[in-house]
């Protein structure tokens, strides 16, 4: 079924709105036992039941025979397959106390990694595909305005290194840009661990916070630098606690990396457990562009995902990569020349940037809107 011509309801409001008639429309991951529907009456022709729960009654056999196809929950997991909204931090943190990490990120991640990461079963497998098929479409409800009511959103995606310290340079260098980006009207979106990407994050958050209160927030969070510190978490929190009211950003991490904790300043989470489906995703809906900071072999990975995407114009975009930090993607790895070489021929070389300050990769990004390749 296209999404074109199926209603999606993903909420019980939802359900009422259409005064129960179902036909022709996915219901994802619901409670239908929190609202009165006469079944009896109920239109289910070519409707689709993912992961519902149903009054007592209400039978497989009864749905299907009402033109209906019906795909039941699974039991005994710490996630659900069939979610119908992207994760929040209050959500995947739930359960952790300074004192011992009890969260559901956390148990998810450990049931991941002894049930799920290296050959899983042919349901557990299932099960982890449909979580991160109802996460992606969730995705793009949140990115073509249907969650926040705000339009398309103008994605930014910021990469670089999950170890790069509160303390260093280059945290607070993104952090700007992300403030500035998004002051601007752009949407942040970044893999949502550690290091660049939290910076990413938080400078999106604190995007109407003054010099002096990110120099604040920088200097609190500089007590825990690394992720692996003692306190780490205590110091996003506490941040946190200072500025309420932050403005949106993404996060797509992954618990194929579940040992490095979710940062705390994005508003929206989309967690998958697919590695290369969440890579992929990333740089693809980042249309108005990349800044890569300074990282290691996972960020040189992303560079040139993302300039294949844009040698081939996968998406039918060429979007500008700009990159922060002229010794490291300069005379020290070679990679901005390496890609300049190699996107002369396809006419994209003007959608590269080697830049040290956070002004001119903004300005870039400004100038250089998504294109149709010539």
């Amino acid at each position: 079924m296209s999404r074109r011509y199926v209603r999606e309801l993903d909420s019980l409001a939802a359900i009422c709105r259409h005064d129960s008639q179902l036909s022709h429309a996915v219901v994802q991951g619901l409670d239908l036992r929190e609202i009165e529907i006469d079944w009896a009456s109920v239109d289910c022709e070519e409707a689709v039941f993912l992961g519902c729960h149903f009054p007592e009654g209400v039978t497989v056999e009864f749905l299907i025979e009402s033109g209906a196809t019906v795909i039941p929950t699974f039991p005994e997991l710490p996630y659900n397959p069939f979610r119908p909204r992207l994760y929040s931090r209050a959500e995947l943190m739930e359960g952790w106390t300074p004192s011992q990490d009890n969260s559901a990120d956390k148990r998810i991640f450990e049931h991941f990694k002894f049930h799920g990461r290296e050959n899983p079963g042919v349901l557990e497998a299932l099960a982890q595909r449909l979580h991160d098929h109802a996460i992606e479409d969730a995705l793009h409800d949140l990115l073509e305005g249907r969650i926040e009511g705000d339009g398309v959103k103008k994605v930014v995606g910021i990469m670089g290194g999950h170890k790069t310290a509160r303390t260093d340079p280059f945290y607070k260098k993104v952090a700007r840009i992300a403030q500035l980006l998004t002051k601007a009207g752009y949407f942040i979106a970044t893999g949502g661990g550690p290091g660049i990407m939290e910076a990413a994050n938080l400078g999106a958050f604190l995007a109407d916070a003054s010099d002096r209160e990110l120099e604040s927030a920088l200097l609190t969070l500089s007590h825990a630098p690394v992720y692996t510190d003692v306190g780490y978490m205590e110091c996003a929190q506490e941040v946190l606690d200072l500025f309420r009211h932050g403005h949106a950003s993404l996060a797509v991490p992954t618990w194929f990396y579940g040992h490095e904790p979710s940062n705390l300043f994005s508003v929206h989470i989309a967690k998958y457990f697919s590695n290369s489906l969440r890579e992929d995703g990333l740089l693809a809906i980042a249309m108005h562009g990349i800044i890569f900071a300074p990282g290691s072999a996972g960020t040189t990975q992303e560079v040139f995902q993302d300039a294949t995407q844009n040698h081939y114009a996968t998406y039918g975009k060429i979007s500008p990569m700009v990159f922060l930090g002229g010794e490291h993607f300069g005379e020290k790895s070679l990679i901005f020349e390496c890609l300049r070489r190699q996107a002369a021929d396809r006419n994209y070389e003007d959608y590269l940037c080697l830049t040290e300050t956070e002004e001119d990769a903004v300005a870039f990004l400004q100038a250089h809107p998504p294109k149709a390749p010539s």
